[in-house]
């Protein structure tokens, strides 16, 4: 992407290779370059537009369906999404992953733009994700014990991936400072096999 363009340029990029992408002619994977695709990014605040005809579209809810390459999305407040995935869309389910990881009844979060004929052609989706703040009540060889709103919950440490960050520092693979009774933001995947979650990463010390 040329970054001397001006930003209305880069949104009309944007939307041009999105829309490109969904009728089949884009081959570039991994528009996750068009914006953070870790977890964080999911819950950042979303760019301003100059343009309201190529704003940003967001979707959330429970996919219900999945017909090829379109999610059928229920959302929370009853509203229904269709979301398709482009050879140009990243998914993060815990990690960068592919769209064959989406599953029925996986929870969805995905960013894009609004086509004409109602979808969204997706960018980024996020799969199951988790962002609670919660206190630490138990720690075990490959497990924490939450609770979160006066819910227990069961947050599974994944070898490789699971990361901690202390005081805003940088993440890391140590979790021997963690302690019973720390207040912590977990950002993960839900599991809903058996409700636990996978921890991406515990930020203590905010």
């Amino acid at each position: 992407m040329n970054h001397s363009q001006t930003p209305g340029a880069r949104r009309l990029d944007r939307r041009r290779f999105l829309t490109t992408a969904a009728i089949g002619g884009a081959t570039v994977v991994g528009a996750s370059a068009l914006g953070g695709l870790d977890a964080e990014a999911a819950f950042a605040a979303p760019m301003p537009s100059l343009d309201p005809a190529v704003s940003a579209a967001f979707a959330e809810g429970r996919v219900v369906a999945i017909n090829r390459s379109v999610l059928d999305v229920a959302g929370s407040h009853g509203e229904r999404h269709l979301v398709q995935l482009t050879n140009a869309t990243s998914v993060w389910k815990l990690r960068t992953t592919t769209a064959e990881a989406v599953e029925t009844g996986d929870g969805l979060y995905a960013r894009g733009v609004t086509m004409p004929d109602g979808t969204i052609a997706a960018d980024a989706v996020w799969v199951n994700i988790v962002n609670i703040h919660c206190t630490i009540r138990g720690i075990g060889k490959n497990r924490l014990h939450l609770a979160h709103n006066d819910h227990e919950l069961v947050g599974r440490v994944v070898p490789e991936t699971t990361t901690a960050s202390y005081r805003g520092g940088a993440p890391t693979s140590d979790l021997s400072r963690m302690r019973i009774g720390q207040t912590a933001q977990v950002l993960g995947a839900w599991r809903p096999a058996d409700n636990h979650i996978d921890i991406a990463r515990v930020a203590l010390g905010h």
